[in-house]
């Protein structure tokens, strides 16, 4: 099993723990995270190793990432394995499987590649590639199968360990933040290469928000590698003891909030199922933005506006990103309680539709395989 980056450590945890009643005996092994790790995985790598974001960050870092995919290569090949599995993380992932499945040992990959949302060539090598996918978006297995693919939505794990109704008392307290007023969520991403672009434009909005409404809070969830960048960014924009910073516990951060400001990714979903108002913001370098842009199918790129079909949430890309706009978009979330309850209603209905037993539906499908 092979996961890239966090947010695929932890779908891979849920989908090892629901191997593992069914196989007690399960062995697994490959490149995961300490979500992973905690369920008896065997990481040879970190997922961090390979976690990058935009053509040309990859580039900068092809040849150690695909040293490690050589090295995954060569010795899964010596030893096949009954069964294999990718999460997510399609670039590293489809051509691993493909030379797995032409000897023979079955592969599935958990995340369809976002074919509908941009690079729709990329089905030719899923057919190639994988002969299952769990998805984890409805509408994705009929557009699987217009090419002769097989798939099956198993739910997204995210909207089963959210509460339908998250506690924002409780997580406050969990936290260590006051019960009462108004906190804004800063979420800047979980690659290096996010937190490097969004952080102190985040910060800097923060700071404007502050004079404009000196009661407001701030609360930054963060890890290990990244804290010191996050620490550096908060000086830079003069937030010093204006912002709680947080190790990990992002689920929490987000039921704790008021409204959030976040970077395009599983955070916007997350945040979404938390019932949250926010805004979305992204930035990449500026050539695979070129790339990425001309590529993309759909007029959003947030997961929340993508999945109700509609411009639910503002968002900023690239040049867009600039502290005063940020800053204006979410003081307006605060100013306008109809809209924030109206948009309450559309997530409580997405995560209705999303919440699946992705475990049990996804093992289920993965014994069909091993029985084909």
């Amino acid at each position: 099993m092979v996961a890239a980056e966090r947010s695929g450590d932890m779908l891979a945890a849920l989908l090892l723990q629901g191997m593992r009643q069914s196989w007690p005996q399960l062995q697994a092994s490959g490149i995961g995270g300490p979500q992973m790790d905690a369920t008896g995985f065997a990481s040879r790598w970190s997922c961090d190793e390979l976690s990058v974001r935009g053509l040309v960050e990859a580039l900068w870092r092809y040849r150690h990432i695909n040293g490690i995919r050589q090295t995954l290569i060569q010795d899964l090949l010596a030893s096949p394995p009954d069964l294999y599995v990718g999460v997510d993380a399609s670039d590293f992932n489809l051509p691993v499987e493909r030379l797995l499945r032409q000897q023979g040992v079955p592969t599935v990959q958990l995340v369809c590649p976002s074919i509908w949302a941009w690079r729709p060539e990329r089905v030719q090598k899923i057919r190639d590639s994988v002969d299952h996918v769990l998805c984890i978006y409805p509408f994705e297995p009929a557009l699987l199968a217009q090419h002769g693919i097989e798939g099956t939505f198993v739910g997204h794990p995210v909207a089963d360990v959210i509460d339908m109704e998250p506690d924002r008392g409780q997580a406050r307290q969990n936290l260590g933040l006051p019960a009462v007023g108004t906190i804004v969520a800063l979420l800047p991403g979980s690659r290096p290469s996010e937190v490097k672009g969004l952080a102190l434009p985040f910060l800097q909005a923060a700071k404007r928000m502050l004079a404009l409404r000196p009661g407001l809070q701030f609360v930054l969830p963060t890890h290990g590698p990244l804290k010191p960048m996050v620490e550096e960014s908060i000086a830079r924009a003069g937030m010093q003891g204006h912002v709680h910073l947080v190790m990990g516990r992002s689920h929490e951060v987000q039921a704790a909030c008021d409204v959030a400001l976040v970077a395009s990714g599983t955070a916007t979903l997350e945040t979404a199922l938390h019932k949250r108002p926010m805004v979305i913001a992204y930035k990449m370098q500026w050539l695979s933005w070129q790339i990425a842009n001309r590529k993309r199918l759909l007029p959003w790129i947030g997961l929340p506006n993508i999945l109700c079909n509609e411009g639910l949430v503002p968002e900023f890309l690239q040049e867009q990103v600039q502290p005063e706009a940020l800053a204006k978009a979410v003081l307006q979330w605060l100013d306008d309680p109809m809209s924030v309850a109206k948009i309450q209603q559309r997530f409580t209905a997405l995560h209705h539709q999303l919440r699946q037993d992705m475990p049990t539906l996804a093992t289920h499908a993965i014994q069909k395989v091993l029985a084909a």
